[in-house]
């Protein structure tokens, strides 16, 4: 029962939703002003997590939350909604099974950055990971 509450769990969790992001996307904005597109999908995105909030009985008062928080978050949700408006026009324009991929270097963007700014420790495998991704997603691109 471990694995149901660890981090690998809700990772995998991550993958799977985001390749069926891709495939409803795909279709979703097929007829439809990709950034439009993106407005929809954010609004019920908020809907959905606040339902998800409000049955866990997760609200705070804003008072509580650190302005360092916010300040985070915010930074956090521009850059999501930079991607998403990305993604959805590279879907519009490309086929979902090469944007996906090509999409994945935030992987090792991440991985990258979280060595640089966060100091975490890269050992080899995520190394050779990051390298394979690469790959991948260059052979993708030509």
């Amino acid at each position: 029962m471990v694995f149901f509450s660890s981090w690998q769990f809700f990772a995998l969790g991550s993958a799977f939703f985001a390749a069926l992001t891709a495939l409803f996307g795909k279709v979703g904005v097929a007829d439809i002003n990709s950034n439009l597109a993106t407005f929809i999908r954010t609004v019920v995105i908020v809907l959905v997590t606040a339902l998800i909030v409000t049955f866990r009985s997760e609200w705070q008062r804003p008072e509580t939350i650190s302005s360092k928080t916010i300040l985070f978050l915010s930074l956090s949700a521009v850059s999501t909604g930079l991607s998403w408006l990305c993604y959805y026009r590279a879907l519009q324009m490309g086929p979902a099974s090469r944007v996906a991929p090509v999409d994945k270097l935030s992987v090792v963007l991440i991985m990258v950055l979280a060595a640089v700014f966060l100091k975490e420790t890269l050992q080899a495998k995520e190394i050779f990971a990051g390298l394979l991704i690469t790959t991948g997603a260059i052979i993708l691109l030509v």
